[in-house]
């Protein structure tokens, strides 16, 4: 039974797709497109996952288990691997994720000896993804006129608008920053709020947060990030009777951002500014967004460092650097 909870006709996608399903905890294949019957070798529906990848991949046996748990789990699948081709002999690279809100696979053919820097290839990675969903979801909508493809085409275009302007702040180093005095922390974080979808969280300004020199839009999108990252990680199980609760407070000449979420392990707490590095799941965040937080911080000249709250969730202090 094809899987009702896709709306993308499979042959709207211009590169393999594998459709799948679950079937007693194991993803069995539904369905193949155009692309993929024009480039594998044919396999049967029904064939579960694990089997076409043991067979048709060059995949190490604890990656086609991780694959088929994540699947299993729900979760986004990202990898690269080489796949026989219809013709005999016939191999290629292959990158294999799954679609946003699709539960199936896309192939896309590597190119080979091209090195790129760390931050174009999540660059990449991350627009890939939403542009590859608009495409698919703008060629069903000439078909089918249906609106929800619609729909899908505008959230594609908020994310990629979203990762453009994460690149941009990237790029712009010290000399973009433009400080002004008596920049208001409180007043700062407030419009900052206004600008985050919160889902209901709740924000308390302590009453003797400092006015600082700093650039007001770049400190604006440092807390925007960070409100942003105590949201989308907050508890699964949050309701409306019990909020996420974020608190801007002042800490040594500067402030801090604390929440009661779950936190961060602190083996983990050394690679948060790293570029790339998420704990989102749902393939929805970029990696970028405390890099961000980071470079704005060093450009005003201060430091970013990251304990446990009280309420054991994530506290981000900002100070001034030393010297």
């Amino acid at each position: 039974m094809a899987d009702e909870a896709s709306s993308l006709p499979i042959d709207a996608v211009p590169d393999p797709f594998v459709r799948y399903e679950i079937s007693d905890r194991s993803p069995e294949i539904a369905a193949v497109n155009e692309a993929f019957e024009a480039a594998f070798s044919p396999v049967a529906t029904g064939t579960p996952v694990e089997n076409w990848l043991r067979s048709d991949t060059a995949v190490n046996e604890g990656t086609v288990e991780e694959l088929c748990s994540a699947l299993r789990a729900g979760d986004t699948v990202d990898t690269e691997l080489r796949a026989a081709g219809a013709v005999p002999g016939d191999a290629a690279d292959y990158r294999l994720r799954t679609l946003d809100g699709e539960r199936g696979l896309l192939l896309t053919e590597l190119a080979t000896g091209v090195a790129v820097d760390r931050i174009a290839s999540i660059v990449s990675h991350d627009l890939r993804n939403p542009l590859d969903v608009a495409n698919a979801h703008l060629r069903a909508a000439r078909e089918t006129g249906a609106e929800e493809h619609f729909d899908q085409i505008r959230a594609s275009h908020e994310r990629m608008e979203r990762i453009i302007q994460d690149v941009l702040t990237l790029s712009q180093r010290e000399g973009a920053i433009e400080l002004t005095d008596n920049v208001g922390v409180a007043d700062v974080a407030a419009d900052a709020w206004a600008t985050v979808d919160t889902a209901g969280a709740s924000l308390t300004l302590a009453a003797d947060l400092p006015t600082i020199a700093a650039d007001p839009d770049r400190l604006q999108r440092l807390f925007e990030n960070l409100f942003r990252n105590a949201v989308e990680h907050s508890p699964a199980n949050r309701t409306h009777d019990a909020p996420t609760q974020v608190r801007v407070g002042r800490v040594d000449g500067g402030f801090f951002v604390a929440d009661d979420g779950v936190g961060i392990p602190e083996a983990e707490r050394d690679r948060v500014f790293a570029p790339g590095y998420t704990t989102d799941r749902s393939g929805g965040g970029t990696g970028l967004g405390l890099t961000i937080v980071e470079r704005i911080a060093e450009a005003h000249g201060w430091t970013i460092s990251l304990t446990a709250s009280d309420a054991g969730g994530a506290r981000f202090e900002v100070r001034p650097a030393e010297g």
